[in-house]
Parts: C-alpha cells; structure tokens; sequence
C-alpha cells in the first residue's frame, strides 16, 4: 500500500487515493489561484420571468415529465403528494419534485428489451389516470413529440399523434429508471440579479433534510421497483462546467444493472481488508488532520486522491442500505453535506456524487458522499499519465472549508447539529 499523502522538498504533494488508486499531483503556488468567482458584470432579473427561469423552474411544469412526487411545505407541515394530475399542478406549491427523466441514461426501451421489465401496477395507474384527462393528454402528446424528434423518428408531427406512438412514448414517460429530483428555487428568495443562484447551501437544513429525503425514497423505489438494478447512481451536477442541463439544483437518480468498477473494486477490498472504510476513509483523515466538521454519526474532511479537489462526508457507524440507517443518522448525513455545500459556494462548479450498499452486497457499506470542486479542466497531461493535476492539496481545501464554516455557524445558517474542525 502506497502511503496516501507524500510532500516532497519542493512542497509538491503527491496524492493515491486508498480506495481507488486514483493518482493526485498538487503543485505548490497554485493553491491561492481564486476560482468560483461570479461574473463581474451581474445581470438583473425581469419579474415576469419569476419562478420561469428555465425549464425546472415550477412555474413551466408542462416542460417536464408527468411528476412522480412532490414535497410540500404548508400550513398542515411538510408532507408528500403523489398522483397529481396535469389540471391539479398549480393547486399546491412543490418544495421539491420527483420526475421521470425526459431523456433516459438507460431507455425504458432498455431494460423492457434486455431484462424483461415491465411497468408497475402502479405505474399504469398512474399513466391511466394521467391521460384519462384532456390536460393530462395534451402534456404527455407535447412531450412524446420531442422525443420522437429528437431520434429522428416518422410521424412526429402528424396531427392529431398516433395512438400507437403516444401509447409508446407514455410508457417510457411513467416507467422510467432515471428519475429527477428538483428544487423550486432558481434564484434565492428575493434575488434582483442572476448571479444569487439558489444551490445546496442556500437552502436550509431542514429543506436540505427534505431534499435528502425524497432522494432517498426515490433510490429506495427504483430497487424495489426493478429486480434487475444492481445499482442506483445518485448524483448531482451543479453549474455547468459540471456537466448541469440547467443552472438549478437538481439530483439525478439513475437504476443501472451492473454494480460498476468502483463499486466491484471496493467489495474485492473488503474480503481482505473488512475495516477499509473506516480505516482509509476518517481515521486516516483525522490522523493528518483534515477533519473539517462531525456530529455523532458522519464526519465530514477533505478527500484525498480525487481528481478535483473534494470533501467527503461519510457516516461512521452504518453499514446497510441508506434507508435502512434511519432518520437520525440520514439526517446528520444530510446536515453535513448542506455544510459542505455551503461552504463550498454557490459559484464553484460541482459534483456530488453518493457511495452506498447495494441491496445485493451482503458486507456492510457506509453511506458517503464526494462533493468535488470543478475548478480545473482535465486535459492532455492527464489523459496521457492518468496523473490529474490539482490546484489544492486536502489541507488547503480542509482550512477554506473550516474557516466559512465557523463564520455560517455563527450566523446560524448550518444545522447546530454539527461541530466545526
């Protein structure tokens, strides 16, 4: 085992991560470039575009697929909704949606043709009802058309549409395996120009919570749902030099059938190394002092050996699948990752990106998460070496991150669960 953090004479320190062997250069002088900056030239917002930003936006819901689930906050508390039909959209105010993805990683078509799968009982209900109205009809037919366009396919502009392609392209639309989560906000409340994004950090921990939660659930249904996903990837792209559709916060939650390289790479280091997670995750952490906050479940520190300078947020003392932990321990997992976002800023591009234990792995996972900063472009000295060059080592991304956390703890906008360094 090759030591994980190395600083040669010059200063530059040399990174492999333990889990992946993922190898990290860090050159000295370059740590104090700033990055995430926002455009110096803030432009203001027109109010009769509010909450219509774009097409997440809950103000242009007929641009999106028939919701699955949406998350209220009202008089009555938060609660869940599901069913809502294409007339009933407006009646309530959506925290949060859950919704198929219009244009699939893996097609509907995909998992019918290779592995059998068909929609739920449920599912049909859901699809039955939805088209049984003329609203609920004219959504789904917008919707089939822009998919049957952009493949290329005949009959795309036929009026009215086919039977036969509508029925087609609604089965795909309610019985899809990759599944949006999306926030309401665009732009923070009160926001008068585009640069005062409405991101992870800008929500509070209780709607973080709420956010968490939903995902969770949506993860949890897609295993249930589907005897043929070996794994469900959950992500988030935030900005588009991260690879984001849109400039509002969203999760992607995506079934795949094979449990992919990281996943198979960490089982094979758990049949001779049972305490790696725990070992190589926050003790080495807390041994070079890159701990940047815990509470009684999670810890959250700077990653060592990604490719983009990261923070990790893993919960210490659960092992089953993410539903499985609880309340308490999904929360604090939750309350960290908020900390971490916010910490971060809204004007560094990211990725989030979860690790978890599959139904089908019998030994004990625990629940992470890598927040990875996107301030670098990959080019052509990593292709060549599959050396990736960082601009912060894990100690300077440790001291950012500890020194905007104890200024928003003292401003009371991370959860009071958590302890700073």
């Amino acid at each position: 085992m090759v030591e994980p953090l190395i600083r040669l004479p010059d200063g530059t320190i040399k990174q492999v991560n333990p889990l992946t062997g993922t190898k990290v250069w860090t050159l000295p002088g370059r740590a104090a470039r700033p990055f995430g900056m926002a455009g110096q030239h803030p432009l203001p917002l027109d109010p009769g575009d509010h909450d219509r930003h774009c097409a997440f936006c809950w103000g242009r819901m007929f641009e999106t697929t028939p919701e699955i689930a949406r998350v209220v906050h009202d008089a009555d508390g938060w609660r869940d909704v599901r069913g809502v039909l294409a007339e009933d959209l407006g009646l309530t105010v959506p925290e949060f949606r859950l919704i198929p993805n219009l244009f699939e990683i893996l097609s509907y078509d995909y998992w019918h043709l290779s592995h059998g799968f068909e929609p739920t009982a449920a599912s049909q209900a859901h699809r039955t009802a939805y088209l049984g109205t003329v609203g609920g009809r004219e959504h789904v037919t917008a919707l089939a058309r822009i998919r049957m366009r952009a493949r290329g396919a005949a009959g795309a502009d036929a009026e009215p549409l086919a039977d036969e392609d509508l029925s087609r392209e609604a089965v795909a639309l309610f019985a899809g395996n990759h599944q949006v989560v999306v926030a309401r906000r665009h732009y923070v409340d009160g926001a008068t120009d585009d640069t005062q994004l409405a991101g992870s950090g800008t929500l509070t921990p209780e709607e973080h919570w709420r956010y968490t939660e939903l995902t969770v659930r949506a993860m949890h249904d897609l295993y249930r749902d589907n005897a043929c996903a070996r794994y469900v990837s959950v992500f988030q792209n935030w900005l588009s030099a991260s690879g984001a559709s849109f400039d509002h916060l969203h999760k992607q939650v995506v079934a795949i059938d094979e449990l992919g390289a990281q996943k198979e790479l960490e089982i094979e280091r758990l049949r001779t190394e049972p305490d790696v997670f725990a070992h190589w995750g926050p003790g080495y952490a807390a041994e070079q002092g890159l701990v940047v906050a815990r509470t009684e479940h999670a810890v959250a520190f700077a990653g060592v050996g990604h490719r983009y300078p990261a923070l990790v947020v893993h919960v210490t003392d659960g092992g089953g699948c993410p539903w499985e932990l609880g309340d308490e321990r999904l929360r604090e997992f939750s309350d960290l990752v908020h900390a971490c976002h916010a910490a971060t800023g809204v004007h560094v591009p990211s990725n989030e990106e979860w690790h978890h234990r599959p139904p089908s792995v019998d030994q004990p996972m625990p629940l992470r998460a890598v927040l990875k900063w996107r301030i670098s472009t990959l080019a052509g000295f990593e292709g060549g070496t599959k050396i990736y060059v960082n601009t912060i080592d894990p100690w300077t991304v440790r001291e950012r991150a500890v020194t905007r956390l104890r200024e928003l703890t003292d401003s009371g906008l991370v959860s009071d669960r958590i302890t700073v360094g």
